[in-house]
């Protein structure tokens, strides 16, 4: 950890949220990139035209483009000020990733029915894997986020009781 424990505590909110930023944001470029672009697999709306679907496409890039790099903004930031904590911020990222992409596998793929991962196959695998690795994701992050908070909570008491 950088910096002084009073200052690294000013941040550690600053941290995580760099970190979901950048982990909803990587997780809808690599969505985008791979999915969309690269596999022609389907678009982020497939309700109407293809002209549509490539349009929706093109702002939903343009959001994760703009979160990726407002998050290492951020990042910036707090390596400028020694308060980069990059477990945290880390567990953030997985975590960020991970709600991002149950969100999308659950709420826009079957509740709105925004589009599905693939078209003319059995979903049940894509679905089954596309949940699953974001639910390990999401237990990655939390699990990083306690160890990391227990870590900080541990090195302020080893601080006080130098103090002392």
């Amino acid at each position: 950890m950088i910096g002084n424990t009073k200052q690294v505590a000013l941040y550690k909110n600053r941290n995580l949220w760099s970190g979901i930023m950048f982990g909803v944001g990587l997780a809808a470029f690599l969505d985008e990139a791979v999915f969309h672009q690269l596999m022609h697999w389907h678009h982020f709306y497939d309700k109407s035209t293809t002209t549509v679907g490539l349009v929706s496409d093109g702002i939903f890039h343009a959001f994760s483009w703009f979160a990726t790099v407002g998050a290492l903004f951020m990042v910036a930031d707090l390596r400028r000020r020694r308060a980069f904590i990059f477990k945290r911020w880390l567990g953030s990222v997985l975590l960020g990733a991970g709600v991002f992409n149950f969100y999308d596998g659950t709420v826009q793929h079957k509740l709105m029915r925004l589009h599905q991962i693939r078209y003319n196959v059995d979903i049940l695998p894509y679905d089954m894997a596309w949940n699953i690795i974001a639910i390990i994701f999401i237990i990655i992050g939390i699990a990083l986020l306690i160890q990391n908070g227990r870590e900080f909570n541990q090195a302020g008491v080893n601080q006080k009781n130098a103090l002392e």
